[in-house]
């Protein structure tokens, strides 16, 4: 795997999110893929022993896609959009023998719906693996910078 097929992997990720593309979103992690927020940011360790801003494995990213995708959810009326701004990854770990990898991606994540907009940052930790051939998440981590504040209500995927 190298460095630019991996960008571009997450770079893809986000796009997807920022154009509403939920299912080819949600295609991209594994069967065992989770998408984890950690309440307090880079330090927390353990998601099963602390609370988390969002802790969510394959079923539970699938029922809020289908939320998200249906025309009568109340919370998105207006529709919520987000946009995400990526600094380029950094490889942390690879193990080419069994097709792993694992990323760090600094980011801004802007979230707006009517007249409300919050601004968020952090990094990621993808932990990609290659799955007949093609990249797959099994691991998103999003350490928010202010992830233990009192934060707005987060209608996406930072």
């Amino acid at each position: 795997m190298d460095a630019r097929e991996l960008f571009e992997f997450v770079a893809l990720e986000a796009r997807l999110l920022d154009e509403r593309r939920w299912d080819e979103w949600l295609a991209l992690f594994t069967e065992d893929g989770r998408y984890w927020v950690p309440l307090q940011g880079a330090e927390q360790r353990d998601g099963s022993i602390y609370n988390s801003i969002a802790d969510e494995d394959r079923l539970l990213l699938s029922l809020r896609v289908e939320r998200l995708k249906n025309p009568r959810a109340h919370s998105e009326h207006p529709p919520t959009r987000c946009q995400h701004v990526l600094q380029p990854s950094s490889v942390i770990g690879q193990d080419a023998g069994a097709g792993t990898c694992e990323l760090h991606t600094p980011f801004i994540y802007v979230e707006s719906r009517a007249s409300r907009q919050i601004v968020l940052a952090g990094s990621y930790r993808h932990h990609l693996v290659r799955v007949a051939g093609r990249l797959r998440i099994r691991l998103k981590r999003v350490d928010l910078l202010n992830a233990g504040d009192a934060l707005p209500a987060i209608q996406l995927f930072p």
